[in-house]
């Protein structure tokens, strides 16, 4: 076998692996596997990398910072011949929700995308037929005063979702 060894390099031990995940050679050796970076940030999170996992993950994160439904990973995955149901999408994209690989911004009762980009950010949605999510850096939304949070509970996240229209369109 001829697998290239590599290693992570981590910054800090608060970054979650999709974030940090960098690659270099050892010694000079070329990368390899795209695979392997999947794999271990799966593990790196306590995810088994199972096959649905490594490609679907592969399919996230190989094109850098994104947004997307579960619906359009599922036709990205079909299009790759990765035969994969709806369902085992929904679960895998809630699994990386869940361990902070990714993050979830819900628009509308309807409809939730997925964020590749799981750093403190806010979004501009934009509504009608070419609706999608443009990311706004973090320090350019300022919220002021937070209310006070019920006993026993904390704040997780404050998500901000400006919502955009073409001019003209009412």
């Amino acid at each position: 076998m001829n697998e290239t060894p590599r290693r992570l390099i981590f910054e800090t031990d608060s970054e979650l692996p999709v974030e940090r995940l960098r690659v270099q050679p050892v010694a000079g050796r070329r990368t390899g596997c795209p695979f392997h970076d999947v794999r271990e940030m799966l593990r790196e999170v306590g995810l088994r990398p199972t096959r649905q996992r490594l490609a679907l993950g592969w399919l996230l994160f190989a094109k850098g910072d994104r947004h997307l439904t579960a619906e359009n990973l599922h036709e990205e995955a079909l299009r790759a011949r990765f035969p994969v149901s709806l369902a085992t999408v929904y679960n895998t994209l809630h699994q990386f929700t869940e361990v902070g690989l990714l993050r979830e911004v819900a628009v509308d009762g309807s409809k939730t995308y997925f964020d590749t980009n799981s750093s403190e950010h806010h979004h501009f949605y934009v509504e009608g037929d070419d609706s999608n999510l443009v990311d706004i850096p973090g320090a350019e939304v300022m919220v002021d005063k937070m209310p006070t949070p019920p006993e026993g509970y904390e704040v997780a996240r404050v998500d901000v979702v400006v919502r955009l229209r073409r001019i003209g369109n009412n």
